[in-house]
């Protein structure tokens, strides 16, 4: 069914692809903020303009649900994915937004760390975006992002251990138990990505 409904309305998958690509990049941003440390202000504005962009495409996208006679597939699974792009992109925004307003300006290996595999995360979303009509594209990468997904929650639970061991600072467990659980959560996000992916795909193979 799905290669019969291609034709009608083709514009869906382009702005799907853009709309991965967005969350790649702010991904990029995150993990450069994290790994360098400065210039924070910088990276949060940059971070913010991709953000601007995805709600533009989000609103794009569900215009084109009302527009469209035929959909290439269920509007519910349209805007599912949509959603779910844009949830992503916007906790990264927000973690941004995050070390910038609790003036975090030492970074944590575990940040680091969480962030560069969301970008992993991001970019194996992208193929699976690219390739959401061959079901093991999507499969592929329902794989990869579970990996990643399982590898964050063990580097999360490691570094909140560690904020609490000893006689730590109380300001400092506050400021980084805030920035690790919303990176932990943004992986957590990309497995929802996933999952509309996953749906879509095997409605449609």
């Amino acid at each position: 069914m799905l290669g019969r409904l291609l034709p009608r309305d083709k514009e869906f998958f382009s702005l799907f692809n853009e709309l991965a690509a967005h969350l790649k990049s702010a991904a990029k941003l995150l993990h450069e903020l994290f790994e360098n440390g400065a210039p924070v202000a910088e990276k949060v504005r940059a971070i913010k303009a991709v953000e601007h962009k995805a709600d533009q495409l989000t609103a794009e996208i569900n215009l084109r649900i009302d527009r469209s006679f035929v959909t290439p597939f269920d509007r519910e699974d349209i805007l599912a994915l949509t959603t779910r792009l844009d949830d992503v992109i916007d906790l990264l925004d927000g973690t941004a937004r995050r070390v910038e307003m609790l003036h975090i300006r030492q970074m944590r290996p575990p940040a680091t760390q969480l962030a560069k595999l969301l970008v992993e995360a991001t970019e194996h979303i992208e193929r699976g975006v690219q390739g959401i009509k061959r079901p093991p594209d999507v499969h592929a990468c329902a794989i990869e992002v579970k990996r990643i997904e399982e590898e964050g929650d063990s580097i999360y639970h490691v570094a909140v251990g560690e904020l609490f061991q000893g006689s730590p600072d109380p300001l400092e467990v506050i400021r980084w138990k805030e920035i690790y659980d919303v990176l932990e959560e943004s992986t957590d996000l990309c497995m929802g990505v996933v999952h509309a992916l996953q749906s879509i795909s095997m409605k449609n193979a």
